[in-house]
């Protein structure tokens, strides 16, 4: 069984869902991919793990690093799990790129090298925005790419993390 909540941001409202073991997914409102994989029976509930994934929602929000993370379920590929546990790892407040993320997964794997595009592509597929920091991760260039809830969110995400932002930019539309 699915659960969900809704939940409302200072960047706008969100839709949290989760199962029996942990959060399946944190979407904004209007984001790309927003609620990807989520069944239509779902039931509007308030869990103790939608309960916690609030909590832990309210204290980022307030501009402080929550000392907790709600369980966690996210669905995906294995190469997408990945990712994610690697997301899971970079620092409040700091940023790695596309790039990093491959070349540790190319060592790790014992390859010569891994697609940054082919990482992208499994960060841009994180269901749990936020908590699994997605927005953490840039391009080599310090363009600030690549996120489904949108660039200004990104940029607001980062900012309320406090994280430097004078070597990044917003990629400019063609």
């Amino acid at each position: 069984m699915i659960y969900t909540a809704h939940y409302t941001s200072p960047l706008g409202n969100m839709l949290l869902a989760a199962d029996d073991t942990g959060l399946t997914g944190a979407w904004f409102e209007c984001q790309k991919y927003f609620a990807a994989g989520l069944a239509d029976n779902c039931t509007e509930t308030n869990t103790p793990i939608l309960s916690e994934a609030k909590r832990w929602l309210d204290i980022y929000f307030s501009g402080k690093q929550p000392d907790f993370t709600p369980p966690l379920h996210p669905s995906g590929t294995a190469f997408q799990q990945e990712v994610w546990l690697i997301l899971l790892q970079i620092p409040y407040g700091q940023t790695t790129t596309y790039g990093d993320i491959a070349a540790h997964l190319a060592k790790r794997k014992n390859l010569a090298r891994m697609s940054a595009q082919a990482v992208g592509g499994a960060v841009g597929h994180n269901k749990i925005s936020i908590i699994i920091p997605c927005h953490r991760v840039v391009g080599k260039s310090g363009s600030l790419t690549g996120y489904a809830g949108g660039i200004n969110k990104k940029i607001r995400l980062l900012e309320l993390e406090k994280t430097d932002m004078h070597k990044f930019f917003s990629p400019k539309k063609i």
